[in-house]
């Protein structure tokens, strides 16, 4: 299956961080704001599930989400996730088919870190899904500051300038 028959057929559009999605899945259910924890604003649906493709080159920059977040494998190269965990520090994480050399069908990126990802060998695509409990409004969701992250991580200034704008 080529690319551009997954962008249509998904009815991918481009996505602020880079790559692109579709939201595929949001509960028609919600959690009261009294049955939240105080980092969110208002209600929330129980879970949202999104398709997100990146193609070759594309990268999602460093970002971050106010609830963990589910990242799944399904189609193509494999995608590497560059975390900076507040507790656990940098790590990545290589999502793909290939389980024994190490890959994951899925990883979950905890609340409050920072992430980006890229595809390993920037040939291809990889599409994956990702799911997020509760889920995901806009408002929740941060884009990071290069300088600021370079402040607060000074270690990590090479892979901050490449995932960062």
């Amino acid at each position: 299956m080529n690319l551009e028959t997954i962008i249509k057929e998904l009815n991918l559009k481009p996505h602020p961080e880079g790559g692109y999605f579709c939201e595929s899945y949001r509960s028609k259910e919600k959690i009261g704001v009294p049955g939240l924890p105080d980092r969110y604003a208002g209600d929330r649906a129980f879970g949202t599930s999104i398709y997100y493709l990146l193609n070759g080159h594309d990268k999602s920059c460093f970002h971050r989400l106010k609830s963990d977040e589910i990242w799944y494998f399904h189609l193509g190269e494999t995608a590497v996730l560059h975390v900076i965990d507040p507790e656990k520090g940098y790590y990545p994480v290589e999502l793909g088919p290939c389980l024994s050399e190490g890959e994951k069908l899925q990883s979950i990126i905890p609340a409050g870190s920072w992430f980006a990802a890229e595809v390993k060998h920037q040939t291809g695509f990889s599409l994956v899904g990702c799911a997020v409990f509760p889920g995901f409004e806009f408002a929740d969701f941060e884009i990071g500051c290069r300088e600021i992250l370079l402040l607060k991580y000074p270690s990590l200034s090479d892979i901050i300038l490449k995932f960062s704008r």
